[in-house]
């Protein structure tokens, strides 16, 4: 585990500084308040990246998982697809305890004169809103392609790789909220179960990372 934070040191970093931030600002600010603040800034640039960035976390995952499977080492395969699902059954769970109300539910029961600014096309949900699920994917998708990056690059390319796969997980999360599908609470909630998750998952799988199955390839080369 201590070279996994060493070599991930500029993800794992940025993240928790993210993932502060987002806290203090959640302890700081009233609810209502930092919502309308991270999401009331609506341009049709904005509308049309977010409507489509964040459905990446909805099918990427699960090819980048088949990819790495057949492409590379089984047991890498396995460990992204164990990301995945660990994350998602842990998020579906919480979600289903809380049964929290997404925004337009809730500003709908508290705030009913406060009209929040939605994208044209957009399926709103309305409930199961914490933690998000597409927040927890973003985050254990890149994290695991900066474990991935880590082993294959120098340590100069391999931090500037962690530092725009940050980026891509950052903006999965605030897609969540821009588009009122979340509150800031339930991106915190995510982008926590996604990192913790692939922690756990990595300190299961570096323990076969010398068994002759771990490193098997579909396509060995002759």
């Amino acid at each position: 585990m201590k070279s996994l934070f060493r070599q991930n040191a500029t993800f794992i970093t940025l993240s928790l500084m993210l993932i502060l931030a987002l806290g203090l600002a959640l302890f700081c600010i009233p609810k209502q308040e930092l919502h309308l603040l991270l999401c009331d800034h609506h341009t049709t640039a904005g509308d049309f990246f977010f409507r489509y960035y964040t459905q990446v976390a909805e099918w990427f995952p699960y090819v980048l998982c088949v990819l790495i499977l057949l492409l590379d080492r089984i047991g890498d395969g396995c460990f992204a697809s164990a990301c995945q699902a660990l994350s998602a059954l842990t998020t579906q769970i919480v979600k289903h305890i809380f049964v929290a109300p997404r925004p337009l539910t809730w500003f709908t029961a508290h705030y009913p004169d406060i009209e929040l600014p939605l994208t044209e096309g957009v399926k709103m949900n309305y409930w199961y809103s914490f933690p998000s699920g597409h927040t927890t994917s973003f985050f254990a998708l890149f994290f695991v392609l900066s474990i991935m990056a880590a082993r294959r690059f120098n340590t100069l390319a391999a931090q500037g790789i962690q530092v725009l796969l940050l980026v891509l997980a950052a903006l999965g999360g605030y897609s969540r909220i821009y588009l009122s599908q979340h509150f800031a609470l339930d991106v915190f909630g995510g982008a926590v179960v996604g990192m913790t998750i692939t922690l756990v998952c990595y300190a299961i799988f570096s323990r076969f990372k010398d068994q002759k199955w771990y490193n098997y390839r579909v396509f060995q080369k002759k």
